[in-house]
């Protein structure tokens, strides 16, 4: 999960063309935050999600995309992650 995150924060990032450290400042978060977050080592509570969403002007989603909730049967569900790549824009 927390390497699907990290991807997607990548490259909203670089497709707003800032900086780790722009986007810090931006979200007011810690630049060592942002990288631990990139590099998957940490995954965001839900108030630094909206606030990395916002100062990307993206929409939430765009953060959590390939993370799907699958509910189980007899046991507890489990995240997955669905390999879907996002197309860099231009």
């Amino acid at each position: 999960m927390a390497e699907c995150f990290a991807e997607n924060l990548a490259s909203a990032r670089k497709g707003a063309g800032v900086t780790q450290e722009e986007l810090a400042f931006r979200a007011a978060l810690h630049r060592t935050e942002i990288g631990l977050l990139e590099r998957g080592e940490r995954v965001p509570r839900i108030d630094t999600l909206v606030k990395l969403a916002s100062a990307l002007g993206v929409e939430v989603e765009e953060l959590l995309a390939g993370l799907i909730w699958q509910p189980g049967d007899f046991q507890p569900g489990a995240f997955e992650v669905s390999i879907r790549k996002v197309a860099p824009e231009a």
